[in-house]
């Protein structure tokens, strides 16, 4: 394997891996609740703004420098999972529960006028301008078989499965997953198993903000942090969910890589049709497969 083929397969990986995860976001709030999150992307930009404004305040007070200490990523990834997590209650209070179930789409507007109001409130706090952001383990070039790669890209590709990976694991192995999963599959039937459905979605929009947010932090020292960074990445994670199958967890995350793999290997050819290619996926699997690659599944007892 060329050293090319090789840093293209773990870029790949890494951004797959992102957009796998804003995917399973998506993928949560549709099978709970029937709408999107259309916001996501703001969340995705504040979280990474919300990280950095900790690091800023708390890590002086305890000793940690942002520039060098890898306990700063870990504090602005805490804060951003806790605080963008906490946000999605709001959202879905305000701009999911009032229109939910009833005719006609207000949820769009409604959530896309919650991500412009948030978005402006962080445009007052940090402003426009782009932010670079300390690699936690340094400007380090990692070499694996003669190819070169940056240490934060093997940090987010390793997080990035970690996460998909539990997330995955809570989903089957846990009551609060069971419990996402028979309101997907039937809200009638789980609130006659005693399942408190209303809490059961506001649980997912916390869960899926969780990850937005934390997905800021992951990727804001690859692309640098702006708090219009997220509208793209959103739009890919969407575009994986898509891909995947909106109401297959696992198929979303597949869709994730699989997006990845797409744009990272079309850059060796042309770095012009990196953003073109992902759309030409989501175009020919929607031909193929109307609801995406894994989006027809078998009813399962749970």
């Amino acid at each position: 394997m060329s050293t090319t083929i090789l840093q293209a397969l773990i870029g790949g990986l890494t951004m797959g891996g992102i957009y796998a995860l804003i995917a399973l976001g998506f993928s949560l709030t549709y099978t709970t609740t029937r709408t999107l999150n259309f916001a996501q992307g703001d969340f995705v930009s504040v979280g990474a703004f919300v990280g950095l404004g900790t690091v800023g305040l708390v890590g002086s007070a305890l000793a940690i420098d942002p520039a060098t200490s890898p306990w700063a990523y870990v504090l602005a990834a805490m804060a951003a999972t806790v605080v963008m997590g906490v946000m999605g209650l709001p959202l879905y209070l305000a701009a999911i529960r009032p229109f939910a179930g009833r005719p006609g789409m207000s949820w769009v507007m409604s959530t896309i006028g919650f991500g412009i109001i948030m978005q402006s409130a962080a445009l007052s706090l940090w402003g426009p301008g782009a932010r670079m952001v300390a690699a936690p383990l340094g400007d380090e070039v990692i070499r694996v078989a003669g190819a070169g790669f940056r240490s934060q890209e093997i940090v987010v590709l390793v997080l990035a499965m970690l996460l998909l990976g539990a997330v995955d694991f809570a989903m089957h192995r846990t009551s609060l997953g069971r419990s996402m999963r028979a309101v997907a599959l039937n809200r009638d039937a789980a609130a006659l198993m005693g399942i408190r459905v209303t809490r059961v979605m506001a649980l997912t929009f916390v869960v899926s903000s969780a990850l937005a947010g934390l997905s800021g932090v992951l990727i804001a020292p690859i692309v640098s942090a702006s708090l219009f960074m997220g509208v793209v990445i959103a739009l890919k994670g969407f575009s994986a969910a898509i891909v995947g199958g909106l109401t297959n967890l696992r198929g979303c995350m597949l869709g994730g890589i699989l997006i990845g793999l797409a744009e990272s290997f079309t850059g060796l050819w042309s770095a012009q049709w990196r953003e073109i290619v992902v759309f030409v996926v989501v175009i020919a699997v929607l031909a193929a497969f109307p609801n995406g690659l894994f989006g027809k599944t078998l009813v399962e007892k749970v």
